[in-house]
């Protein structure tokens, strides 16, 4: 019983180390929130798509190295 356990307490500790994460990375790009809901509320999956519509959101579209973004 220990050891599963230890194990289960071991995958939570790394869910929430990289749910940590990205956390961190979004509140980088300035997002508090998304949809008027904290993103200390949202779920793993729902973070990851919020730190990818952030980073696209401060890519230069007149730049012409990004003309593939228009």
């Amino acid at each position: 019983m220990g050891i599963l356990y230890d194990y289960v307490k071991k995958v939570d500790l790394h869910q929430e180390m990289k749910r940590n994460m990205v956390i961190e990375k979004i509140l980088e790009l300035g997002v508090k929130e998304y949809q008027g809901i904290s993103i200390y509320d949202l779920s793993y999956a729902e973070l990851k798509s919020v730190w990818v519509l952030a980073e696209m959101r401060k890519v230069d579209i007149d730049h012409p190295d990004h003309v593939w973004f228009r």
